[in-house]
C-alpha cells in the first residue's frame, strides 16, 4: 500500500539519512566507499556528494523559488554530476560531516516554514517536467534518499559477488 506524502513521516527518513550514511561507511576501507559496479557507476563516496550537492542546489533552493510564487518559477537545471568538481581533495568523513550538517540546517528551516496544506499544493515548473507541486518536491527529496542508500548497498554488496559462490543465487542484490 502506498503512502501519501505527509511532510512529518517525510522528515523521519530526511533526518535519518546523514545517521544512516555514516554508520554504514564512516572508517571503512577505501575499497568498499570508493568501489562501483563498473562503467561509470558511482561509488558510495560520489554518492554522498551527490546528497551534498543536492543540499546545497536543489531541494531547498527549489522549494523557495515555489514558495515565493514569483513571476519565473523555473527550477535551474540540477547538475547531476557536480560532486565530481566540488568533492575533489575531500575525504568521506569531511562528505558526511557537511552533509550531516547542512541537511540540519535545510530541516530546520523546512520546518519553520510550517507548511499549509495549500502551500505544500504550490507549483513550480521543471525543466523536464513541467509543472510540480511542493509536496511532489519533497516527496521526490524523500525517495532519492532512500534510492541513494539502495544504491550505496548493492554496490557494496556486488563487491562480494563472485566471493559468495552459489549463495548468488539466493541473493537478487547480486543481479540488479
Amino acid at each position: 500500500m502506498a503512502m501519501e506524502f505527509e511532510l512529518a513521516k517525510g522528515s523521519e527518513i530526511l533526518e535519518r539519512t546523514p545517521r544512516v550514511l555514516r554508520a554504514l561507511l564512516e572508517g571503512l576501507a577505501d575499497e568498499w566507499s570508493e568501489a562501483t559496479e563498473g562503467g561509470e557507476s558511482w561509488s558510495a563516496y560520489v554518492i554522498v556528494g551527490h546528497l551534498l550537492h543536492g543540499e546545497h542546489d536543489n531541494w531547498m533552493p527549489r522549494a523557495e523559488m515555489i514558495l515565493a510564487q514569483g513571476a519565473d518559477r523555473r527550477f535551474h537545471p540540477f547538475d547531476r554530476l557536480a560532486q565530481f568538481r566540488e568533492c575533489q581533495g575531500k575525504s568521506l568523513r569531511q562528505l558526511l560531516d557537511e552533509f550531516e550538517h547542512q541537511r540540519a540546517a535545510n530541516l530546520a528551516k523546512l520546518k519553520g516554514w510550517n507548511l499549509t496544506a495549500a502551500q505544500l499544493a504550490l507549483e513550480g515548473e521543471h525543466p523536464a517536467f513541467g509543472t510540480v507541486t511542493l509536496r511532489q518536491l519533497l516527496a521526490t527529496w524523500v525517495a532519492h534518499d532512500l534510492g541513494h542508500v539502495a544504491q550505496i548497498t548493492r554496490v557494496m554488496a556486488k563487491q562480494y559477488r563472485g566471493a559468495v559462490g552459489p549463495w548468488r543465487a539466493y541473493l537478487p542484490i547480486m543481479e540488479k
